[in-house]
């Protein structure tokens, strides 16, 4: 068993799609896929590569049925984005609630932050969210998440609706990663 922690849940929502500046495109090789029918074990490997270090939990104790039942639901798309061959990010769209989208998970894996990617992954991650038919696009993050996330939503034009407290069991190799 792990220590738990406090932490601060933000949930930010867009009702409108914003006019985003295109974003520079980062250099390299990208390419941004969605998975069509994520296998299980690239799932779960792309869920613990990005999620690991923010401690990323929620999907981890799921069974394979349960977890296989929320992505490979018609209404779940699973995108990688792609740098120079290599799996540098992953996003999860969730459009089974439409007209309320939601963004489920987003992030880059370790080796690739602050490389300049954030900013390009989001906002095509938002454009492919609003063309789900969304009039309402949402996203969380807590206070476990990369620093920078709450502000870059932000800028994104998520506003903040609503916080909670909450705790999470940190997971035993946390502390290990981040050495």
């Amino acid at each position: 068993m792990g220590e738990r922690v406090d932490v601060t849940v933000t949930f930010l929502r867009q009702t409108a799609r914003p006019f985003l500046p295109p974003q520079p495109r980062p250099p390299g090789k990208l390419a941004l896929l969605r998975v069509g029918d994520p296998p299980l074990h690239f799932y779960r490997y792309m869920y613990d590569l990005v999620g690991r270090p923010w401690n990323w939990v929620s999907r981890r104790g799921l069974s394979d049925d349960a977890l296989c039942a929320l992505i490979k639901n018609p209404a779940v798309h699973l995108y990688v984005l792609y740098v120079d061959g290599a799996p540098a990010g992953m996003a999860e769209i969730d459009a089974s609630k439409t007209p309320c989208v939601d963004i489920r998970f987003f992030g880059l894996a370790p080796d690739f932050i602050g490389r300049g990617l954030s900013r390009f992954f989001l906002a095509n991650v938002i454009d492919l969210a609003w063309d789900q038919g969304a009039s309402e696009l949402q996203i969380e993050t807590c206070t476990l998440d990369h620093p920078a996330a709450l502000a870059l939503y932000q800028k994104f034009g998520f506003t903040v609706f609503d916080q909670r407290q909450g705790s999470v069991e940190l997971l035993g190799d946390r502390m290990e990663a981040q050495s």
